[in-house]
């Protein structure tokens, strides 16, 4: 296969070009040399890179982090290793932030919890407790 403009490879991993163009400015991907009419032309390859980097991203991994796995994608066992314990570290983050927001939940629940009926004469017990501003309401 021939090289990609710059149109074709984001059409192809469902980005737009402006994100590829991103990727390049921060090292995800590599500048490619420019045609006699100033187009990028791009390895085929390209294409599953950037389809790497969505994937990771959409696991939650951070561009920092895909950088880092990009270039541990050599099939050493060193490699290996290193991309499953970057992995367990995100897993390990995504559960504290599972517990953040259950908690945040909880709290939401409780604030509903301490609903009566809507009247005139009695004030909104979720705005008194937001507007308390002690960040607890439990």
């Amino acid at each position: 296969m021939s090289k990609m403009t710059i149109g074709r490879v984001a059409a192809e991993a469902n980005v737009n070009t402006e994100t590829l163009r991103y990727y390049e400015r921060r090292g995800l991907v590599v500048c490619p040399p420019r045609s006699d009419a100033n187009y990028r032309l791009y390895p085929p390859e390209t294409v599953a890179r950037v389809r790497f980097i969505k994937r990771a991203q959409e696991l939650g991994f951070n561009l920092d982090e895909i950088g880092t796995l990009l270039t541990l994608r050599t099939s050493s066992q060193a490699d290996h290793d290193a991309s499953r314990i970057k992995t367990l570290i995100k897993i390990s983050k995504v559960d504290a932030k599972i517990m953040s927001l259950q908690a945040m939940r909880n709290a939401l629940v409780s604030l509903v919890d301490t609903c009566d009926p809507p009247s005139l004469s009695t004030p909104c017990p979720i705005i008194h407790s937001l507007s308390q501003g002690n960040g607890s309401s439990h």
